[in-house]
């Protein structure tokens, strides 16, 4: 793909506030996410749409704050409806992708969010399991970064499908970023002394196909009939991002 086909993410420092601002315009990747539904079939619920929505733009700008090594999945298990929300990127593939789970799922007795981190050079993943309050992504963030990050942040949804988060630095002016409205974070780059640091690309895009799915099947190469029953053929989801693959006997 050319470079134009990615989404730049701005990682921008403010200045006397010491708080570092993620900030990207989000409708190419969404443009490329209604593509991505279309040729599977998929269609959720206005509300699960908007949900997911959310969580990508988030997890992205999270990214852009992070070390470009690392690979993070955020899992959240809701109630009524019951759901599984999924969402994963990577700075390195530039990539974001993620989907909604709605059969077969527990219920829990709380919302629950669980974030996994790895990176290049590590084989073990860096877990952060924490209750949510609610069923707003942007929201989110707040209690994630409070807990696992340990420091404050918050998100904020703009027009034009424009979402920033700003996040504390050491020596931060935390009375500011706790007071800050959706207008002021509209007006920083004229209010305040702002110095873009980097950008990273991003795109919708999972990069799952049939070969990475079927070893996923193997374990039933040996009793296909388990799987198939009478079937001559099955449809088979990608677990990251719900597309849809054909999967016959003779594959396995």
């Amino acid at each position: 793909m050319q470079p134009e086909d990615f989404t730049k993410i701005e990682s921008i420092f403010v200045r006397h506030r010491n708080c570092l601002m993620l900030r990207g315009q989000f409708t190419d990747i969404y443009t490329d996410y209604y593509l991505h539904l279309m040729e599977h079939s998929i269609r959720y619920p206005e509300e699960l749409d908007a949900m997911l929505k959310d969580a990508l733009a988030v997890l992205t700008l999270h990214l852009t704050a992070r070390p470009w090594s690392e690979t993070i999945a955020w899992t959240v298990n809701l109630r009524a409806p019951r759901i599984n929300l999924f969402v994963t990127g990577s700075s390195n593939e530039a990539n974001i992708t993620g989907r909604i789970f709605t059969e077969n799922i527990r219920e829990p007795d709380r919302n629950f969010f669980y974030s996994q981190t790895t990176t290049n050079n590590s084989q073990e993943p860096r877990t952060s399991t924490l209750e949510v309050d609610d069923r707003d992504p942007v929201a989110w963030i707040s209690q994630f970064y409070d807990q696992s990050e340990q420091r404050p942040a918050r998100a904020f949804r703009l027009d034009d499908e424009t979402y920033v988060l700003i996040t504390a630095q050491p020596d931060a002016d935390l009375e500011w970023l706790a007071n800050l409205t959706t207008s002021d974070v509209e007006k920083i780059q004229t209010t305040e002394e702002t110095k873009l640091l980097e950008t990273r690309p991003f795109r919708f895009h999972c990069g799952c196909t049939l070969e990475r799915i079927l070893p996923i099947l193997g374990i039933w190469r040996d009793k296909p009939d388990e799987l198939f029953h009478d079937a001559l053929e099955i449809n088979v989801q990608c677990p990251r991002c719900a597309a849809n693959y054909i999967v016959t006997r003779d594959m396995l």
